[in-house]
């Protein structure tokens, strides 16, 4: 007898440690992932089962049934059967090749090796056979296996560093610290293995951000929060190892518990080819209606005069149960109107158009060798026609390369190098960079080129020696130094790793800190400044300061951040930079740092622009940051007309801001009720471009996290979707992983548009499922996005060739080829129709059997198919290429082989049965008057074709035409460039001091829990590789009648 226990609905988890026996009797899920679709033994059900979904499928598999019927078969078995299993077969053969990469992926993930404590000593195990309550050990660098809580680490205090990119596209250091009682056990593995604690916590949930229980041990109970829980996807930095009791695997990790469910995905071809394929169908039981109700009239006026040649049983013949049965018999022999053959062909196209994907160099990133890859074979015609592209920004449009390329102090810019003529040159065009020569601790990566600095320094210029002294005192970055001597710098952000190394570079390094003291070395000479204060930064400060007394005893304020910010707090003696003042701070100076771009964005998200394409980026980094990012990349403009910042806190003051921007956008014409506007249907949601060409001007909608929660509610989100929609570029900040997905899944319900969503984290799943296409780029933040995605490549550039030249051939080819393809089923099968009126509408077939059964498959597939995968919409290529030829004429001389073989006398001796007709072809084609009337019909079927084309292109030229045109009058005169004037609004001055995504170290700094006693063992840092990002845009887009300008990548964010 076979049973099996159901887990009921968990409410709340209890975990004991070192105790799999206990834990096993709650059917917790184990560590094992699976993205996998199917397994040797349910392969075959599943796949059959979905495959016989697909409504030209059922159709065969019925028609099958309905010629196993002798009084109604008018054709043999074979004609119906054969096409099908080829259809099915091929079909499962790539679906089950598709699930083995899935398998082989999973593998993958779930053998990586992991230390457990089991019996007492620490053993190899994979990530698969990790149990809930298990203690694992973590080393540097090394992926988290599970949700886990920290026990304790090489750290004082318990705490641990780590990199929470896969969660939240965050690259900066988070810290995590364990239970006191819980860190005293250090690396004593006697008693680790003899830790019983209990967790009682909270059930398996998707909050990145949150985390409640409780822990009871030794008869105490201690209070758990997210700062005690490593989660799996992030990986340990600067911590030399640590260890985890494992609280939630497998699927119940959050990780799993954001990727969202796989759903599978259809194209709108698919959905239009089963909507003509039920069209057809209805048009296929109109022809059969029509012929049976001939049927029966013929055999009430005709037929009885021909019953006295038929056998006695066969004489009294019912004419409506006569016409009845022709109807069946006509619905098999027109078949062929809805040809089984499509499907094969589209799959076959489709992996074709993958297969370029696959082989095309220009999406070839060298540096990392790694190409495109077209993860599924069935979307490649959806990529050109995507209305809304949703990009993440960390790791996707940057490199989150934070580099110092200027400064101003007292009212000089430093970095702007000029030639002997005083004019401005680029930078990277001068070979000599610029270091402090005497420090041993220079960055070798560090490039500075002005000169002028390293003077005034020389000289001990008093304001440029403070401005370098608050660089180095004022931040909260930690110091080692490796086993070479070299000092290893600990960041929470890169832009403060950026400015502590400037000033490294400029001779003022930061040496070491304690809770107390601060140690910097000024140009040799080291200098211990008190600690008296550390105020952090936050989100509402958006500044950092530090008071220090320095050896002489004086007490000063060093305060850095963002402009906005600080200007307000100016000395009075500075009222030419701003009115509103403090009392006691003066203005030292400002820096420039570069977050790098990747290569070829600002060329993609301007081709994407211009094809109509828009762009919303949705990322998990705070407001300023994405703000710069967009004005970097040239998402955001100072062209634009306005630029609209939703950040209520409440739902009223939400809906309030979306109501302004939306009188702004549209004017005051528009009825609103109760601050938003009023649909009466669901329908109303799906905005129509009429409504679009009323608003003139580009817009933008920049909307942070907890103002998208509230607009995402049922009364608000239609505003929300109408204000996004009519604008050029919407940036969504500081969101989770879940509100990615809802913002793609509100475009895709309600705008009826065709979306892609592309990132490189594992906080990008959830949108990448989402979206009809999702794209994954194989960065820094592991290959969840590219396991998840359709596609994948290394550099967000790509994604330009992908969608304009790949998904618009793809498009174009597969239009052309249904057009094509029903074209010849038509005009094959609506033979029949015509013959039915000369044969007494008996279900007699003009062709023989084997030539309808090879019509599709063989005789008529391979031009259509070569068109399909091979045809470019180029404007040098004529249509009639080798490949052309070879498949015309190849199909038409396998006609005439097959048809010779089929009525020879050899096949005849062989199978005299099936093939009757000895010689016939023979005979047949000796006659002259059979070619005339092939040539006459050729001809006769082809000069329409080519008449309208002609009288086309002379009267309503495309945009290719006109091209063409353009092209052969660029060779005679070139026209010349006109530039379009624009209307420019005021330049908006931006906050760059926006890097830094979470409150700072202070509080750790201040009260030494991260400070060692003694000097700690060399560990490893942070390595980063810096990446030149500089390209100019060449020949963008030639239109007829204007030109695009080029734009500069090389884009600077000030701070």
């Amino acid at each position: 007898m076979f049973c099996s226990r159901k887990k009921s609905l968990e409410v709340e988890r209890i975990v004991k440690a070192n105790d799999r026996e206990y834990n096993e009797k709650f059917l917790y899920k184990d560590n094992r992932i699976h993205t996998s679709k199917y397994s040797i033994l349910t392969f075959l059900p599943i796949n059959l089962f979905e495959q016989f979904q697909r409504v030209a499928n059922a159709y065969f598999l019925f028609l099958l049934i309905l010629q196993l019927i002798p009084e109604i078969s008018s054709l043999t078995w074979f004609t119906t059967i054969v096409p099908l299993v080829l259809v099915v077969t091929m079909t499962a053969v790539k679906d089950a090749t598709d699930d083995y990469f899935r398998h082989k992926s999973d593998n993958q993930v779930n053998n990586r090796q992991s230390e457990v404590l089991i019996d007492s000593k620490l053993q190899n195990e994979k990530w698969m056979n990790v149990k809930v309550g298990d203690i694992i050990k973590l080393e540097n660098n090394q992926f988290v296996a599970a949700d886990l809580l920290l026990l304790s680490s090489s750290e004082p205090h318990g705490l641990c560093y780590i990199e929470t990119a896969e969660l939240d596209g965050e690259t900066n250091l988070k810290v995590r610290h364990a239970l006191s009682v819980t860190s005293e056990l250090g690396a004593d593995i006697s008693r680790l293995a003899k830790f019983d604690g209990i967790v009682v916590c909270e059930a398996p949930n998707n909050k990145l951000d949150k985390f409640t229980g409780v822990l009871s041990w030794n008869g105490s109970k201690h209070s758990l929060n997210n700062e005690k829980i490593i989660l799996r996807g992030c990986v340990l930095r600067n911590t030399s190892w640590c260890f985890g009791m494992v609280i939630f695997a497998g699927p119940d990790t959050k990780l799993m518990q954001n990727s969202g469910k796989t759903k599978f995905k259809r194209t709108s071809i698919d959905r239009l080819m089963n909507t003509l394929v039920l069209w057809i169908f209805g048009f296929l039981i109109c022809l059969g209606t029509i012929l049976a109700i001939g049927n029966s009239i013929w055999e009430n006026q005709v037929g009885d005069q021909f019953r006295t040649f038929l056998f006695s049983n066969e004489r009294e013949k019912n004419s409506v149960f006569s016409g009845f049965l022709t109807f069946w018999s006509y619905i098999i022999i027109l078949n062929t109107v809805v040809p089984i053959s499509l499907y094969v062909s589209v799959e076959v196209i489709r992996l074709g158009h993958s297969y370029f994907i696959n082989w095309d160099r220009k999406m070839y990133y060298s540096r990392k060798a790694t190409p495109a890859e077209a993860r599924t074979t069935t979307l490649n015609e959806e990529l050109g026609q995507i209305e809304y592209v949703f990009s993440d920004k960390t790791g996707t449009l940057t490199q989150n390369i934070m580099t110092f390329k200027k400064c101003s102090i007292n009212g000089r810019i430093y970095g702007e190098v000029c030639d002997d003529w005083g004019q401005k040159t680029d930078m990277t065009k001068k070979k000599e960079t610029m270091g402090f020569s005497v420090s041993p601790q220079a960055d070798r990566t560090f490039q500075f080129f002005d000169h002028h600095l390293m003077e005034s320094i020389e000289l001990g210029d008093p304001k440029v020696h403070e401005f370098l002294r608050l660089l180095a005192l004022c931040h909260t970055v930690m110091s080692e130094e490796n086993s070479a001597g070299e000092l290893i710098y600990q960041v929470q952000s890169p832009d403060e790793g950026a400015l502590v190394t400037a000033a490294k570079n400029l001779g003022f390094i930061f040496k070491s800190r304690t809770p107390e003291t601060i140690t910097i070395e000024e140009l040799g000479t080291l200098v211990t400044y008190q600690l008296l204060a550390f105020l952090d930064f936050n989100n509402f400060r958006k500044r950092m300061s530090v008071i220090v007394r320095n050896p002489e005893g004086q007490i000063k304020l060093y305060s850095k951040g963002a402009d906005t910010i600080l200007f307000e707090r100016l000395h009075p003696s500075n009222e030419d930079l701003l009115t509103l003042t403090s009392d006691h701070l003066s203005l030292l100076g400002a820096t420039a740092v570069e977050d790098k771009l990747q290569d070829g964005v600002i060329e993609t998200v301007t081709s994407l622009s211009l094809a109509n394409i828009k762009i919303w980026v949705l990322t998990g980094d705070k407001q300023e940051t994405a703000i710069n990012i967009g004005y970097a990349c040239n998402m955001l403009t100072d062209d634009m007309n306005d630029v609209f910042i939703i950040a209520g806190n409440t739902a009223t003051e939400v809906r309030e801001e979306l109501r302004k921007a939306k009188e702004n956008l549209f004017g005051r014409n528009r009825s609103f009720s109760n601050g938003h506007v009023v649909f009466e249907k669901k329908q109303s949601l799906e905005l129509d471009s009429v409504v679009e060409e009323t608003v003139t001007g580009d817009y933008a909608l920049i909307i942070n996290g907890h103002s998208l929660a509230y607009a995402l509610e049922s009364d608000v989100k239609n505003d929300l979707l109408e204000l996004a929609c009519m604008c050029k570029t919407v940036v969504c900040c500081r969101v989770t992983p879940l509100q990615k997905a809802q913002v793609v899944e509100l475009v895709k319900k309600y705008r009826n548009a065709v979306t892609l969503a592309i990132g490189d984290g594992a906080n990008d799943v959830s949108m990448i499922k989402s979206a009809h296409i999702g794209v994954g780029i194989s960065g820094q933040e592991g290959l969840q996005a590219v396991l998840a995605s359709d596609y994948s490549f290394a550099q967000f550039r790509y994604l330009q060739r992908l969608l304009l030249v790949h998904g618009r051939w793809s498009y174009v080819r597969m239009c052309k080829f249904l057009c094509y393809f029903f074209y010849k089923n038509f005009a094959f099968t609506l033979v029949h129709f015509w013959f039915g009126f000369f044969c007494g509408f008996s279900a007699q077939t003009v062709y023989d059997q084997w030539f309808i059964t090879l019509f599709n498959i063989v005789y008529t597939s391979l031009p259509v198919l070569a068109m399909g995968i091979f045809d470019q919409i180029a404007l040098d290529t004529s249509y009639w290429t080798v490949i052309n030829h070879v498949f015309i004429w190849g199909s038409i001389a396998t006609y005439f082989s097959i048809l010779f073989t089929m009525h020879s006398n050899d096949i005849f001796g062989i199978f005299p049965n099936q093939f009757p007709f000895v010689g016939n072809a023979r005979h047949s084609l000796t006659q002259k008057c059979i070619w005339l009337v092939i040539l006459l019909t050729t001809v006769a079927s082809v000069m329409p074709v080519v008449a309208f084309r002609f009288l086309k292109v002379d009267l309503f030229p495309t945009l290719s035409d006109q091209i063409r045109q353009w092209q052969k009058a660029q060779k005679k005169a070139r026209p010349l460039r006109t530039r379009k004037p624009q209307t420019r609004r005021s330049s908006s001055r931006r906050s760059g001091y926006a890097f830094a995504h979470q409150e700072g170290y202070g509080e750790l700094i201040t009260s030494g829990k991260n400070m060692r006693a003694k000097n700690p063992p060399p560990m490893s840092g942070l390595e980063k590789t810096l990446y030149n990002s500089t390209s100019w845009i060449e020949n963008l887009c030639k239109k007829t009648t204007d030109t695009v300008s080029s734009f500069s990548q090389d884009k600077t964010v000030k701070l």
